[in-house]
């Protein structure tokens, strides 16, 4: 029986960033790749309230470009709320009502969490190119330093979308005992060749830009133009044919003629600009390619001796989500993470939504993902409310 709660639908309300150094305590974070970061500063967001016995916890790992600012608003006037609203806040699927749910920002960020734009404490300067290579894997252990700090012992769930839901799928892999359920929601198991050559471009676009000076630029031009130009050709394969012909067609902008020039004729090519001029005041060029070069890295599965002893130990129950538009990572991604799944006879869900949207798809309002999801989360709540691991409330 549904609580009075939870089918009221709200928001998230006014929610402050909060920010935690870890690894002050002479402890270090390891790396994939030898090195080792202290101390590490992380940005998070809380949003409902944690029980009694702490099992009511979420944890939402966010996309490449997002945030620890994933629902509510910061204050009052800001113009838009956190990137998944729509999804975190009473009587959504994330109901707070009954469920903690937690999001923070990414290691290698730029919005809070110990990046390359951070000051390095052996120089006082900002780490540049010399901050350490980073994986997912590393990323994952920060999460589960900061779920450590926080008391949390076994997360309810790990959720996200495209970069997140290889964070969803790393967490099962590297602490099997500390999560009961794994949403991974647009994703791949590893990219392929075209997405790697993606990034690639991306980054080059990035490094070839006359102020990007070897990453130290913190105290210079920042190469703009270069990041705006990534951004511009990423946010291409984020969105489908269909849903920019239904959006753009062949429209004009702002003119009835075509000006037999390079202007911006077309409205998708304004479109375009603006996505990418934005893109340049709100995220650090240096972040992009080391976050890139890290999604490049994951693999978790790259043999099946490896893929064996990685899965042994996973119980976790694992949903499995794609969208038909999304070429990005296509659902035939989602299908192969779900073949190894079951050759392994783990305990995993695949479900496919139809919509225009393309990757963006999960960052948007769409009911009958958003129905799935609310039920697969009712369903854990239901099984610690059962076993008395709950709070009682709902």
């Amino acid at each position: 029986m549904k609580s009075k709660e939870a089918t009221v639908i709200g928001s998230a309300g006014i929610v402050q960033t909060q920010h935690v150094e870890l690894f002050t305590d002479g402890s270090c974070l390891p790396l994939d790749c030898g090195a080792s970061l202290a101390p590490v500063r992380v940005a998070y967001e809380t949003y409902g309230q944690l029980n009694e016995t702490a099992s009511n916890a979420i944890l939402i790992c966010h996309a490449l470009s997002g945030n620890a600012h994933a629902a509510g608003r910061n204050h009052p006037d800001e113009r838009k709320p956190g990137w998944w609203d729509d999804y975190i806040g009473p009587g959504k699927p994330y109901d707070t009502n009954r469920f903690f749910v937690i999001c923070s920002n990414n290691l290698g960020g730029c919005d809070g969490t110990t990046g390359p734009s951070s000051i390095n404490p052996k120089t006082g300067k900002p780490f540049g190119l010399s901050f350490p290579m980073i994986t997912i894997g590393d990323m994952v252990r920060l999460q589960k330093a900061l779920m450590d700090h926080l008391g949390i012992k076994q997360l309810l769930a790990v959720a996200g979308g495209s970069m997140g839901g290889m964070h969803a799928m790393q967490w099962v892999l590297d602490f099997p005992d500390a999560v009961r359920a794994s949403i991974i929601i647009a994703s791949t198991p590893r990219l392929s060749a075209q997405n790697i050559a993606f990034n690639a471009v991306a980054r080059q676009a990035i490094m070839v830009d006359p102020n990007f000076n070897n990453g130290d630029y913190y105290e210079a031009e920042k190469p703009i133009h270069g990041l705006a130009l990534a951004r511009m050709m990423a946010h291409i394969t984020y969105l489908s044919e269909k849903g920019l012909h239904d959006k753009f067609g062949r429209r004009l902008q702002d003119r009835k003629e075509l000006s037999y020039g390079f202007e911006n004729d077309f409205a998708v090519e304004s479109y375009l600009h603006y996505q990418g001029s934005t893109f340049v005041h709100q995220f650090d060029a240096n972040t992009y390619i080391y976050i890139t070069k890290a999604m490049d890295y994951f693999d978790p599965f790259p043999d099946p001796e490896t893929t064996g002893k990685r899965l042994k130990p996973v119980t976790a129950k694992i949903l499995v989500m794609s969208f038909d538009t999304d070429w990005r990572f296509d659902t035939s991604r989602s299908k192969e993470l779900v073949k190894i799944l079951n050759w392994h006879r783990k305990n995993v869900t695949f479900e496919q939504f139809s919509s225009p949207y393309g990757h963006d798809a999960f960052l948007l309002d769409a009911p009958l993902f958003k129905q799935s999801l609310a039920s697969f989360l009712q369903r854990l709540h239901q099984e610690i409310t059962l076993h008395g691991e709950g709070n009682g409330k709902a």
